[in-house]
């Protein structure tokens, strides 16, 4: 029995992933699918590590995070790593979806595309999640404006926070969820995966096409040179800070009767704060989202 499952999944990984059929003529923007996968497994992998010394406890949690960045061996570099990586994601998801607009891979890819859709709404759940996780006062009063935008939507608030405030008791239930949510995206992109597969991907050309090549070894050797220079970029940021990507706000622990100047969520969010804020009926805003986010 278990040498048949074995004998299945190699078979199931030689097909998808070695003698898979691509177009002769993809160029640099079909990378980003890769990469996407790339950026959540090492994700999971750093967001594993700082997991160990995080204290998901309302009086304790600024602190653990503090001890982690200043004293913990390496555990600065872990912290920036995740932070980093996480703006890498979302750079990721936009051009590739970008490019599947572009291409109009909605119309004829409908599964792929919808598959895509639902792991681009878990990508945003899990980073508001994470975002909240530091408890420091921008964390802190964000998860309160965006929470409170989404109350709209019945039971779902009082839910997420479990009362009618952000407390001890979201935090904890933030953690949970921040750490399970990765685990279920890598379940959804094998099903991106095995759709894509089932009807073939596009190509610039838009047509169907005879000259094609084995994934391995030649896709996959441009996806490994796009990696590199991804890992590059990632470190570099996360080593020097080229940009500046946090609110300095964040450093400061939080004070439930003093409200920041502004509340300034990560890049990756402005564009829907910005919706959520500027309609004045929180519904509208909430439909407006979703709508621009299931184009």
């Amino acid at each position: 029995m278990v040498s048949r499952t074995l004998s299945l999944s190699m078979s199931l990984f030689r097909a998808h992933l070695v003698f898979y059929r691509c177009a002769l003529n993809l160029n640099s923007s079909y990378n980003f699918g890769f990469l996407v996968a790339m950026t959540f497994v090492l994700q999971i992998i750093t967001g594993i590590t700082l997991a160990f010394r995080y204290t998901s406890e309302a009086s304790c949690a600024f602190a653990s995070v503090q001890h982690l960045v200043r004293e913990v061996a390496a555990g600065w570099e872990f912290r920036m790593l995740h932070a980093t990586t996480a703006s890498f994601v979302f750079l990721c998801i936009l051009i590739h979806m970008t490019r599947g607009l572009y291409n109009w891979s909605y119309s004829y890819l409908t599964t792929a595309w919808m598959s895509g859709l639902v792991l681009y709404l878990l990508t945003i759940a899990t980073a508001f999640l994470g975002y909240v996780l530091p408890w420091g006062q921008m964390s802190f009063w964000g998860a309160t404006v965006i929470t409170n935008l989404l109350s709209p939507i019945p039971y779902l608030v009082p839910w997420l926070l479990g009362g009618y405030y952000v407390s001890d008791v979201t935090l904890k239930r933030f953690f949970v969820l921040h750490f399970i949510l990765p685990f279920i995206g890598c379940i959804i992109i094998v099903l991106h995966i095995f759709y894509l597969h089932l009807n073939g991907s596009s190509n610039p050309a838009g047509i169907d096409t005879a000259l094609k090549v084995a994934f391995y070894p030649h896709m996959l050797m441009t996806d490994a040179k796009c990696l590199s220079y991804l890992i590059g970029l990632i470190f570099l940021q996360a080593a020097f800070g080229l940009m500046e990507l946090s609110h300095p706000d964040n450093s400061i622990p939080v004070n439930r009767f003093v409200t920041p100047l502004h509340i300034v969520p990560e890049w990756y969010f402005l564009a829907y704060y910005a919706v959520l804020k500027v309609i004045p009926s929180k519904t509208g805003g909430l439909l407006v989202f979703m709508s621009s986010t299931c184009q």
